[in-house]
């Protein structure tokens, strides 16, 4: 008898330990207690059908006072039955109650003497794969957040052109086409990378950063730039060729800031702290209007502007500058007025004022002198900082 009490006290203070670790693991981990109990009970049914070759309508339960499990052939009681595995015979239900009658569903434990260790064995195996998926779950609700946001993370490994980078609790891939191109990366490096897009996957979540996106300069700018961060001055819209030059338009409601030396910073600090996080990249600062006159013309700085002719219905512009200023109007391999165009969503033609005369402009186009304001260009962060060391 001694042996007997002895046995059953093992029994249940197994169970107990179990319980306690459980939900200890639950607590650690930020997954309900019920929640693994499902799904520990679900996992039962499966390892019962598939270790007894059973296709008996099983219930499982486990205790959740003491951590004793059951399993129950769930029946339903015929006059006479067909198929044993899921029906009981009315008199032999009445032997196990007397008030069963036909049509009753029932449930007869029929739990295996040897299914201790089975049970031990896919509990922990689904504990195992719950706490996985809730901390996946959770990582991924944390870093999905972050999207269209800066994260920065060290260099962990780089395979075929991918560069794999440690963020703590995971990792995030920038692939070659989000890279700068002639950018290199070494092992332990810090970068910066925009989160593009964060992907659930059976391996936890994917992290897609990048280096190329135009939300990379926003931000930059927005972490150096107090005033944007305090909603003072607005970047409007980026244009960029990642790694060669890119602009952006800034805007402020309040008259008395100036929305561009802002950007820029005392002696260019400000702005040449993105150009170096960009790898050089040249970067040009140009204010925002409302009207698109205005605008297209602050977007082709450094070009001077003398005329913007547009048709808002279509979108479509033509430019007159100088003729001397044609060429940096266009920009390298039409670089200056690609990037303008991007900035300004509008389609831009340029023409020398002696290309111009004469020329008959379309009913629909409406022209207005304008002088545009020449911002702040990439070669002016050049002057500051020379100014600076002299100084």
């Amino acid at each position: 008898m001694a042996r007997r009490k002895t046995a059953k006290a093992a029994v249940k203070d197994s169970g107990q330990e179990f319980l306690d670790t459980l939900r200890e693991l639950g607590r650690e981990r930020g997954i309900e207690e019920e929640v693994l109990f499902e799904a520990i009970e679900a996992a039962l049914i499966s390892a019962y059908k598939r270790n007894f070759a059973s296709e008996q309508n099983v219930r499982v339960t486990l205790s959740r006072e003491t951590g004793a499990y059951h399993v129950y052939a769930i029946k339903t009681v015929v006059e006479e039955t067909e198929n044993e595995i899921t029906e009981i015979s009315l008199p032999q239900a009445r032997t196990i109650r007397p008030e069963y009658e036909v049509g009753d569903v029932i449930e007869i434990e029929v739990t295996p003497a040897n299914f201790g260790r089975i049970a031990a064995q896919t509990a922990k195996q689904v504990v195992v794969q719950r706490i996985r998926e809730a901390e996946r779950g959770i990582i991924y609700d944390e870093y999905q957040s972050r999207e269209a946001d800066i994260m920065t993370g060290l260099v962990k490994h780089i395979e075929n052109g991918n560069v794999f980078i440690d963020l703590g609790k995971t990792e995030a891939v920038l692939m070659p086409q989000e890279q700068i191109p002639g950018e290199s990366f070494q092992i332990g490096e810090r970068v910066k990378a925009y989160v593009v897009e964060v992907k659930k996957t059976n391996r936890g979540p994917q992290i897609v950063v990048s280096r190329t996106h135009p939300g990379l300069l926003k931000r930059l700018f927005e972490l150096e730039v107090p005033e944007i961060q305090e909603g003072i001055v607005e970047i409007k819209s980026v244009a960029r060729e990642p790694g060669n030059r890119s602009k952006i338009a800034v805007y402020s409601a309040d008259e008395s800031v100036d929305p561009v030396g802002s950007c820029v910073g005392y002696r260019g600090l400000r702005v040449q702290a993105v150009v170096d996080e960009l790898g050089d990249e040249k970067i040009d600062i140009v204010k925002w209007n409302e009207d698109p006159a205005k605008f297209i013309a602050n977007a082709l700085s450094p070009a001077q502007v003398v005329s913007v002719a547009v048709n808002e219905d279509e979108k479509v512009s033509r430019v007159i500058v100088p003729d001397y200023q044609l060429s940096l109007a266009i920009g390298k391999e039409g670089q200056n007025a690609r990037l303008a165009a991007k900035l300004t969503s509008w389609k831009i033609d340029i023409k020398s004022e002696s290309q111009a005369a004469g020329e008959v402009l379309a009913p629909e186009m409406n022209e207005v002198a304008v002088e545009g304001d020449t911002g702040f260009t990439a070669d002016d962060v050049i002057t500051e900082i020379a100014d600076a060391v002299e100084d």
